[in-house]
């Protein structure tokens, strides 16, 4: 059994709209429609979409805060609401809008009030600490009192606080969000440690695409509360035809003379001695030994797909129908 599997799992929300001028009339919207999940233990998950898509509301059947209104949800082998408790102990969550830490205490007197929530050994429990400490960099704020915390020491603290009592998976939902470039880097790093370790799942919410390129292998999109891709970036690329690009300065303007033959290479901007080159099917060192040939290059760079703008497109495309 995967560690998390759902089958057909749907959210219906009920909206009162307002007809005429006394009469609201009652409409049911699918927030999440027929999702069928299945993770493995020790995968890395990016469960990405446009706002309003349906991600947040996913995460929260399978955390057990929303009931499903229709299909079939496991994790860790749980039912998530009816054995909330139980899947408590074995899963870690971190929104980025809601805190589990006490906001008056230090941070340390936080991690040491949740050692006896969860009941956790003391010795397993400063061992884990120890090795957050240590990748989080948390010992210059651990005695300030969480309300005093930046934004980026306080999320350091909220996976810290999630990880004490070693959960199996871990849910991230905008972790990174609101974060300077220098706290960003450092919670990616770590996330992309614990995964490498692979003891813990890690299913990530975000609108940061650069989190899912660092941290995730498998990519799952939803849209309109479908699943509109599931599999690696790679795939998600080859799907929409993403090429990568080669950057080519050169001695002389370009004339579109010195083509390299071959229909896999267009140029696909020039401006007088700087020229872009679109590849599909043909490597970059074809590429460059064509125009290192002509002795007019100066100097080349390879730009790979650009992440943003294949979702973009995949966004952009026509809404499934909920039939």
């Amino acid at each position: 059994m995967a560690l998390i599997e759902t089958h057909g799992l749907r959210k219906d929300f009920v909206v009162r709209r307002k007809v005429g001028r006394l009469r609201r009339e009652r409409h049911v919207t699918a927030a999440v429609h027929d999702v069928d999940l299945a993770i493995e233990a020790g995968e890395m998950v990016g469960y990405i979409g446009p706002n309003g898509a349906g991600k947040s509301t996913t995460l929260k059947m399978l955390t057990g805060v929303l009931s499903p209104s229709a299909g079939e949800v496991r994790v860790c082998g749980l039912r998530p609401v009816a054995q909330r408790t139980r899947l408590a102990l074995r899963i870690g969550v971190v929104f980025g809008q809601r805190s589990q830490l006490w906001w008056d205490l230090p941070l340390a007197e936080s991690f040491q009030l949740l050692r006896h929530v969860y009941r956790v050994p003391a010795a397993d429990h400063a061992a884990r600490l120890r090795r957050c400490r240590r990748l989080l960099e948390l010992d210059e704020f651990l005695d300030t009192p969480v309300r005093q915390l930046s934004l980026g020491q306080r999320m350091r603290g909220e996976i810290t606080a999630a990880l004490l009592h070693a959960p199996r998976i871990l849910f991230l939902d905008e972790p990174t969000i609101g974060l300077d470039v220098v706290s960003k880097q450092s919670v990616r790093a770590f996330l992309a440690e614990l995964g490498e370790a692979g003891d813990t799942t890690l299913m990530l919410t975000t609108h940061d695409l650069a989190d899912i390129e660092r941290l995730c292998r498998r990519l799952v999109v939803i849209d309109h509360g479908r699943v509109v891709h599931d599999g690696t970036l790679g795939e998600l690329h080859a799907r929409y035809e993403s090429r990568r690009r080669v950057v080519a300065e050169l001695d002389v303007p370009w004339d579109g003379a010195a083509a390299p033959s071959g229909t896999s290479i267009e140029a696909v901007e020039a401006d007088a001695h700087r020229v872009t080159f679109a590849l599909r099917g043909a490597t970059a060192g074809e590429l460059i030994a064509g125009l290192a040939a002509t002795g007019a290059l100066r100097d080349v760079s390879v730009l790979e797909p650009d992440i943003e703008d294949v979702v973009a497109r995949l966004y952009a495309a026509p809404a499934p129908s909920h039939s």
